[in-house]
């Protein structure tokens, strides 16, 4: 895991409707001299509100809310703050709904079984661009993504969508969860150049998360993951 550089604590806003639920994560986030709490509400109203005013870092959701989903919560913040990493903690496997978050702009989908120690260091992971998933969710979007029979002639071919080796490269190895600075060592390129690559990506595949870039490229047929590279 690449260590978080900034001097200044990450600050982690939390979306979950359950007191005990929402109290058990809060202190997983304080917890950590490296997290810093900003706030902790239980609807999609009180969400929208806070985002209407704050940025955060990080933001954590539910996704069965009393008035609503979270993910009208992860579709609000990542217009509203397209640099905000976003992480979904629920109960919910179920396969619709973890597409539907990583389309929306989820990078991270973790189970409420992790532990404290294992919330707080996905935060980490997040936030220094890894993609944190509870194993059975990790194993669901590779079996979803090798499902794909769609021919190759079938998906999109505009030109301006086509990623050159570097980008494709540095594509594989962000959907196989490597964090940035992961990937520069990998490359051996600096973690700036990793992200004007990345920056590059969004603006081909019109995306604005990384979860977001990996879902739409696997539906366009454009990662090649565990294909050896040897990007020039």
């Amino acid at each position: 895991m690449v260590q978080e550089t900034s001097r200044e604590p990450i600050g982690v806003m939390i979306v979950e409707d359950d007191a005990v639920t929402r109290k058990a994560l809060s202190l997983a986030i304080e917890s950590d001299p490296r997290l810093k709490l900003l706030d902790a509400v239980e609807s999609v109203k009180d969400a929208l509100a806070w985002l209407d005013v704050n940025v955060p870092q990080v933001l954590m959701t539910d996704l069965g809310l009393p008035d609503g989903s979270g993910i009208e919560v992860i579709h609000a913040c990542t217009s509203r703050h397209p640099q905000t990493d976003i992480m979904v903690v629920t109960m919910s496997s179920d396969e619709a709904n973890v597409l539907a978050c990583i389309e929306a702009g989820a990078s991270g989908y973790v189970l409420k079984d992790a532990g404290k120690t294992d919330i707080a260091r996905a935060v980490l992971d997040l936030r220094s661009g890894g993609a944190p998933m509870s194993p059975a969710i990790a194993r669901m979007v590779l079996a979803k993504v090798r499902g794909d029979k769609k021919p190759v002639a079938a998906r999109e071919q505009d030109p301006a969508t086509s990623l050159t080796k570097r980008e494709s490269a540095i594509l594989d190895l962000i959907a196989r969860g490597d964090s940035y600075g992961e990937v520069a060592k990998i490359l051996s390129v600096s973690v700036g150049t990793v992200q004007t690559h990345i920056k590059n990506i969004y603006g081909k595949l019109a995306v604005h998360s990384r979860g977001e870039a990996v879902f739409e490229a696997h539906r366009r047929g454009l990662l090649q993951i565990g294909q050896p590279r040897v990007p020039k």
